[in-house]
């Protein structure tokens, strides 16, 4: 497990996830042998994942890691990313065709740099290069839209009310995020039943962060069960504290939720 904190949902049209490459497949006059470094956006045999599109949109969605930058910020989108699969199987020339914010942009060449190798395109009788764009999408979950919110309880006459602002400064963990995410990783134990019925994915943790930085009122969104849901729920209780957000020089709670991610 690399970064443990991120999320979200993909959009690669396939039959499961309901996501697939997007292949500009246009009406083009094909020249009668193909050329050896030409890269085509219409074959007679697109490419395709090893493993196939089921496999890969799993992939994308299993390995996804939500920027804290844009949970935070509430930043969601999807990503078109395009890059060429070479004869080799391999890939090259990956770039995002229309900016998104950078978070975002950068997590989605992370993923398609790190995925598994694809099958070449063959176009008339010969294996050839190819453009794929696939998209990645980036959701923050349902209800959740507010994780980053912060409030601040002012007194009036009535009594204490509470309200909902936009911190100055959002919490943040002490030592900084990568640290964070490297605690994480280093004091997760993987339970037994989990790995023995092979269960990987992610854990959606909501936590509040308080004044003083300590984690309280933690609990999972989004379960996997096996044992995940507990663990997840340790790791965050156990976690050092954070640098609280704060509103007008004055430190404040903060609602944060932020995925735990599972990997065999």
């Amino acid at each position: 497990m690399k970064h443990t904190f991120r999320h979200f949902a993909l959009a690669l049209a396939c039959s499961t996830v309901g996501l697939a490459p997007v292949y500009a497949q246009q009406k083009l006059k094909y020249p009668k042998q193909p050329a050896a470094n030409e890269i085509y956006d219409a074959v007679e045999k697109p490419a395709v994942p090893l493993g196939g599109l089921e496999a890969y949109a799993q992939y994308l969605a299993d390995k996804q890691q939500y920027p804290t930058a844009a949970l935070q910020a509430g930043t969601q989108g999807t990503v078109n990313v395009t890059f060429v699969v070479e004869k080799t199987g391999s890939i090259s020339n990956v770039a995002v065709a229309q900016p998104v914010a950078p978070e975002l942009d950068a997590e989605a060449i992370r993923l398609i740099k790190g995925g598994p190798r694809w099958t070449p395109a063959q176009h008339r009788g010969g294996v050839v290069r190819q453009r794929v764009s696939v998209p990645i999408t980036f959701q923050i979950p349902a209800g959740t839209e507010g994780a980053a919110a912060a409030s601040t309880t002012p007194s009036t006459a009535a009594g204490p009310t509470t309200q909902v602002v936009t911190p100055d400064k959002p919490a943040r963990p002490v030592g900084g995020t990568d640290a964070f995410f490297e605690w994480i990783q280093q004091n997760q134990k993987y339970p037994a039943l989990a790995r023995q019925r092979k269960i990987q994915g992610r854990v959606m943790m909501e936590f509040v962060i308080q004044k003083d930085g300590t984690l309280t009122d933690i609990k999972p969104l989004k379960r996997l069960g096996s044992g995940l849901d507990e663990e997840a729920i340790r790791l965050i209780k156990a976690a050092p504290k954070w640098e609280p957000a704060t509103y007008k020089g004055q430190a404040m709670k903060q609602k944060m939720v932020l995925p735990v991610v599972f990997q065999l």
